[in-house]
């Protein structure tokens, strides 16, 4: 089963990526690391990412790879905090799902037939 993400959590997850190198990182490099988590088509990343850099939350820069330009993308000063509140939330929103899909215990809750 696949659970469907919504538009903060793949900005969350994107956010991370980018941080990850301090140097930045490239778009199909992203695309990559991001379908290893959650499903979703490289067309849909593209427009995610110039959104966050729209938003002041990543810059790029070009850097000649192979006889070619390609772009990176770096988070900004801007980027980390939105990321430390998106990690904050998932923290919170994490302990909610838990405690109701797997109880009290952290374990999985079973109901035995009476």
């Amino acid at each position: 089963m696949t659970f469907s993400t919504g538009a903060q959590v793949l900005d969350a997850v994107v956010l991370s990526i980018v941080a990850r190198d301090g140097e930045g990182t490239y778009g199909y490099k992203i695309t990559q690391d991001v379908r290893s988590v959650i499903e979703v088509s490289e067309s849909s990343l593209y427009p995610v990412l110039r959104r966050l850099q729209a938003a002041g939350l990543l810059e790029t820069y070009d850097k000649e790879f192979s006889g070619r330009n390609r772009r990176y993308y770096k988070i900004t000063v801007q980027g980390m905090a939105a990321l430390d509140g998106y990690r904050r939330d998932w923290l919170d929103y994490r302990g909610r799902m838990d405690g109701i899909l797997l109880g009290a215990s952290g374990q999985p809750v079973t109901n035995e037939p009476l």
